[in-house]
């Protein structure tokens, strides 16, 4: 940057949350601007596992404002969807700067100052929206640094290829966890670890159907009703094609969980010792606010506690899209645009009396 300019507004990230947002702040006449770490639009699609799809069809996969086209499968692939935030980006002509790493945040007197890999950014209000892909979780398993083999965390994996002809264990008990179960064992042996035992949706149940499911309980605890109605577990297992095929092959079966690692694989809860090429990390993600380390409102976790998606402890912070304690189903193409929305109403409402 050659001169100091101070935006009304900036978005820390170039994902579905961050583009959510431009949508309602282009209305507003504020001076915004989206910094996106990444080099393309499309956020943490960018990089999913190339088989990665969406769990809903197109017409329940949506940003506010404009439909996603139609897809060529059941669910719209990786591909698909990040052709569809492009494009979302370009229509709403949203301002957006790449390639911009914010590397921490300071409050001033004026709002913030920005740090990035691009010099200084000031905004008066600032709104983080860089979900979790960024921020891969491995647990803390005994002997995990001796193994010699290929570790992989489901946020670095690509392919199947790489396991072909190996021996390999996945490691997670959620979507990812049977998704990549489901392509790896076609061109390798693979196991299956889980702390419980895995539980899957029925098959004609998709992300429209958990998503009016989570709508109803989330409009029931509002009104502090009991939901009464035989709703599914929405953190159960989504039977996508790749996972009921999978079924159909039989392995969707987990060994059970693992006590230790070994330079050459693993001892399971039972005792027996078994060897393995690889392991994948299927173990989800925390927060990806290391950006906020330095104003001292994040958790272990990267969690920071709000009011909404308005930050407690720093006024003219908002974070968006990072799930539940952020806005009901936030971390959702179909979701965000409600966080969304009343995020740059409060953020016009706080600048107003700022001025």
């Amino acid at each position: 940057m050659s001169e100091m300019k101070i935006y009304d507004v900036i978005v820390i990230g170039g994902g579905q949350s961050a583009l959510a947002c431009g949508y309602f702040l282009r209305r507003t006449g504020l001076n915004y601007m989206l910094l996106d770490e990444q080099r393309q639009s499309g956020g943490a699609w960018n990089h999913g596992w190339e088989s990665l799809t969406l769990f809903s069809p197109a017409q329940f996969s949506s940003l506010p404002g404009w439909l996603m086209p139609e897809s060529q499968g059941k669910f719209p692939f990786r591909k698909e969807t990040i052709d569809y935030l492009e494009k979302y980006e370009n229509k709403y002509n949203i301002p957006t700067t790449r390639s911009v790493k914010v590397q921490s945040v300071e409050r001033t007197q004026e709002g913030f100052k920005l740090q990035t890999s691009d010099g200084e950014y000031f905004a008066k209000a600032v709104v983080s929206a860089t979900g979790t892909w960024s921020a891969p979780f491995i647990p803390d398993v005994k002997g995990k640094e001796l193994f010699k083999g290929l570790q992989v965390h489901s946020a670095h994996y690509r392919s199947p290829e790489i396991f072909k002809d190996k021996k390999v264990l996945i490691v997670g008990g959620g979507n990812s966890g049977a998704q990549l179960l489901a392509e790896i064992s076609k061109v390798g042996q693979t196991e299956w670890s889980t702390l419980e035992n895995p539980s899957f949706l029925p098959d004609e149940v998709d992300g429209r159907v958990l998503f009016d499911t989570a709508t109803a309980m989330y409009n029931a605890q509002k009104e502090g009703k009991t939901l009464d109605t035989n709703t599914y577990n929405l953190s159960n297992i989504v039977m996508v094609p790749s996972v009921v095929e999978a079924r159909r092959r039989n392995v969707l079966y987990s060994k059970g969980r693992i006590n230790s690692i070994t330079a050459t694989g693993v001892e399971w809860e039972t005792g027996e010792e078994e060897k393995f090429d690889a392991i994948v990390w299927c173990t989800g993600f925390r927060y990806a606010t290391q950006h906020l380390d330095n104003l001292g409102i994040t958790d272990p976790n990267g969690r920071v506690e709000t009011t909404g998606t308005r930050a407690n402890r720093v006024s003219g912070l908002w974070l968006v899209g990072y799930g539940n304690w952020t806005g009901f189903a936030s971390a959702t193409l179909i979701g965000v645009g409600r966080s969304a929305k009343n995020t740059v109403n409060e953020i016009k409402e706080y600048l107003a009396t700022t001025r």
